[in-house]
């Protein structure tokens, strides 16, 4: 049986620019990489193409996706691959089957072709054999496998052109499970579709739907991810809850391994500010920069130095400096702010990309990636200067009592400026800062004094 690894995708705002938190992702065993020249890093298996180099040969370390450029965001599939452009259409390859790629035809591809008749699309995500995204009208559309009803369009019938989900608009964020769909809107309200055995719907039944049905309970919702056959939400307050399979503990809830067709908080884990689910495990950023991860640990997924599963979550070995996370079937992986990917889990087809195909059950780092991050670097940050409260939600306050405070920035994980403000020299001391519009994230502000630039982290919940 074939088992997935889902996307995490973390955006609370339509733009093009922000699709860039999707830097990562993984498939079912490949993994995926945005360079900052805008072309792609891939490495795993390749029995379908779903590395987009040219041919079918495995790699356990990275390699080039063929004659692509220009990528804001990714997603992974079982055995196929997504890649968001910055004019707004969308690219695939791999497997074809069930017309996953979107191009009209079920033919297989080993390079990029384009889904048919997209544009203006600012998020994307990939599920088993489905794909999903969204526009910048709050509309969704799917396209490939449809037997649980998962792209939503009310029927059963599978396609291979992208088809629009029936009654969804307002959205700002979507997810895929193996044979689920998740979509988040902009009342924070949760609604997903496709097939529902084991509650991954979390509308209270058991019962698959093929078109979108309200998760139940859930607002304050800032970030969605789907697992195989669970979900997870993290809210405003930096909690998480899940809801679906939890025969591994995925759910985290600590008191059973028994499914739940409704949302329950994970225990003992708050400050998150990113959420991914792989197949029976799932994993969090936590505002300081560290990871955590819950659920099956065969293979070292969890990447504690054991192989023994945990339903609460425990933090991943020797990891700091974590901007972003992204999960497999059963592998997990992390970038740091210094540009560097590291990985754990299972390494069967090489989709840890270190060059080797053993297990590792703590995180190894991907051999040979071209740069993937230009932010700022750790060891600038200084303690210097006051940022209240963090994380912070709309507004925050910049104090300091050392320096006279002329300008600030706010730069996010990629080296983006998304906020310049120059300031009266009047401004001594205090300065509130508008950080409403930001998505969800960890950011670096930094202000420029009388005595050079200073630097702090923070976080937008």
């Amino acid at each position: 049986m074939k088992k997935l690894l889902l996307l995490l995708i973390i955006t609370c705002q339509l733009s093009i620019t922000n699709s860039s938190a999707q830097r990562i992702a993984g498939g079912g065993v490949h993994s995926l990489a945005l360079c900052n020249d805008s072309t792609v890093g891939v490495w795993g298996r390749n029995n379908y193409g779903q590395l987009g180099n040219g041919n079918n040969t495995d790699s356990n370390v990275p390699v080039q996706v063929s004659s692509l450029t220009g990528v804001v965001a990714l997603a992974g599939g079982q055995v196929h691959s997504l890649a968001l452009k910055n004019a707004g259409t969308v690219w695939a390859w791999g497997e074809n089957n069930n017309g996953q790629l979107g191009n009209g035809n079920n033919t297989d591809s080993n390079v990029p072709v384009q889904v048919s008749n997209l544009t203006g699309i600012v998020t994307i995500a990939a599920g088993g054999g489905h794909s999903l995204a969204l526009k910048s009208d709050g509309t969704v559309w799917a396209w490939g496998r449809n037997d649980y009803g998962q792209l939503g369009t009310g029927n059963n019938t599978s396609s291979n052109v992208p088809v629009q989900v029936n009654g969804l608009t307002g959205v700002v964020a979507v997810a895929g499970g193996q044979y689920h769909s998740l979509a988040l809107k902009n009342d924070s309200t949760v609604w997903a579709w496709g097939r529902n055995n084991t509650g991954a719907l979390g509308n209270g039944s058991n019962l698959s739907s093929n078109i979108p049905v309200q998760t139940y309970g859930l607002t304050g919702v800032v970030a969605i991810a789907g697992g195989w056959n669970h979900s997870l939400a993290l809210k405003n307050d930096g909690t998480v809850c899940g809801w679906g399979a939890n025969g591994y503990g995925q759910l985290g809830n600590g008191i059973t391994t028994i499914y739940s067709n409704v949302p329950v908080p994970t225990i003992n884990l708050t400050g998150v500010v990113s959420i991914a689910g792989g197949f029976g495990h799932s994993l969090a950023l936590k505002n300081d920069s560290t990871v955590w991860d819950w659920g099956d640990n065969q293979y070292g997924q969890l990447g504690n130095g054991n192989n023994t599963d945990s339903n609460v979550p425990m933090q991943t070995s020797s990891l700091t400096g974590i901007v972003a996370i992204a999960s497999g079937d059963y592998h997990s992986f992390a970038l740091k702010i210094n540009g560097t990917l590291w990985d754990w889990g299972r390494n069967n087809y090489g989709q840890l990309g270190n060059g080797n195909n053993t297990n590792s059950n703590v995180p190894v780092q991907v051999s040979g990636l071209c740069q993937t991050i230009t932010g700022v670097q750790e060891e600038n940050i200084i303690s210097s200067l006051d940022i209240f409260p963090n994380p912070a939600t709309n507004e925050m306050t910049v104090q300091s009592s050392e320096f006279k405070v002329h300008r600030i920035e706010i730069i996010n994980v990629l080296g983006e400026r998304v906020y310049d403000k120059q300031l009266s020299t009047s401004n001594v001391e205090l300065q509130t800062v508008d950080i409403s519009q930001l998505p969800s994230g960890i950011y670096f502000l930094k202000v420029k004094t009388e005595k050079g630039e200073k630097v702090a982290k923070f976080v937008k919940g």
